[in-house]
């Protein structure tokens, strides 16, 4: 792609998000995910590919119909209220606007675009779509927490955590295995959003880091498939060691950063008297601890059959080794930090 160009659209994802963020106003907010949307689909098509098509074409279908039921509903607020304000809404308008929001974000049972999305772009698209394409959304939910229905959030929390450890236990594509992976902990996040904000915020933020961590350490190695991670310890051992403690991160295992968000939440659910809605959360998640340890194992215990090392092409690229280094460090070693975090 023209450097121009990319310069021009990766602004726009810039210059979108930044407008949703700072608005008080629902028609600068849907601007700023209408910027958004149309910024990210050229990135998608870079490639003339036919999957690449039809995921933009997907992706592209589902926010313009998400996009016009938040527009919908402003509008009806408006028309009862009398205001465009972000924190103005009533129960109708707030319980469909949520739905669009969540919908823009991919959870369940909302979710059929985002893993077909996924699997038809490239790695580094993906990354994009997986984390910055997910913070102006959130942001929205974050500032009508307050407003949101609490049977809504959990409702949709549990299936999304539900889908994402059903989903990806039959997967074999990775760019798969991290929609479905992106699924499950978006439902964590909205399973506490309405009890605790703040620590939605906190867990969002390790979301982010480790999901950039781990598609950093896949478009250094090169991997879409499981069958290419099991040929990639003979390779490049030291980030394949470190993927998989990523991989072990975003399973939530400790001493890892992934396993802090998970015991604050259960622990805050627990604090709010909902034992059995903490219970049910961690029983699911154990679905998501199985393809985690089904690809550690692979990558890790499995070796392909007559590979010399002496035959071995080394294709790591050095100079993507630096950043995927410190975004590792970051998805590995935050745990010891994180209540001070959350006490900032």
């Amino acid at each position: 792609m023209n450097p121009l160009a990319l310069t021009i659209f990766l602004l726009s994802l810039a210059i979108g998000t930044t407008i949703t963020l700072s608005s008080f106003h629902w028609l600068l907010a849907w601007i700023g995910l209408e910027i958004n949307t149309l910024a990210i689909i050229p990135l998608m098509t870079k490639t003339p590919h036919p999957r690449a098509i039809e995921a933009a074409t997907k992706y592209f279908l589902t926010q313009a119909a998400a996009s016009a039921l938040i527009l919908f509903s402003s509008l009806i607020n408006a028309w009862q209220t009398g205001e465009w304000n972000i924190n103005s809404l009533t129960d109708l308008p707030m319980n469909a606007l949520s739905i669009a929001i969540m919908m823009k974000l991919g959870l369940a049972p909302l979710h059929f675009w985002m893993p077909e999305v996924l699997q038809g772009i490239s790695l580094p698209t993906g990354l994009i779509l997986s984390t910055w394409q997910k913070i102006a959304p959130m942001t929205l939910l974050l500032q009508t927490s307050h407003l949101l229905n609490l049977n809504l959030t959990i409702a949709l929390g549990l299936t999304s955590i539900l889908i994402g450890g059903w989903g990806g236990i039959s997967q074999t594509q990775i760019r798969k295995v991290m929609a479905f992976s992106s699924i499950g902990h978006l439902g964590w996040i909205v399973v506490i959003l309405k009890f605790n904000p703040l620590l939605s915020l906190f867990n969002f933020m390790l979301y982010i880091i480790m999901t950039t961590a781990m598609f950093m350490a896949l478009i250094a190695m090169s991997t879409t498939k499981m069958s290419q991670i099991s040929t990639s310890w003979s390779k490049t051992p030291a980030l394949s060691a470190s993927t998989m403690l990523v991989m072990l991160s975003l399973a939530g295992l400790p001493p890892l950063t992934g396993f802090a968000p998970k015991l604050l939440i259960t622990l805050e659910l627990v604090k709010q008297d909902a034992t059995l809605l903490a219970s049910m959360v961690m029983l699911i998640s154990l679905l998501a601890l199985f393809f985690y340890l089904r690809l550690t194992y692979i990558i890790t215990l499995t070796l392909p059959p007559n590979t010399p090392n002496s035959l071995l092409i080394w294709r790591t690229p050095s100079k993507s080794l630096p950043p995927t280094a410190i975004m590792n460090i970051l998805a590995l070693t935050l745990l010891p930090l994180a209540p001070t975090i959350l006490l900032l």
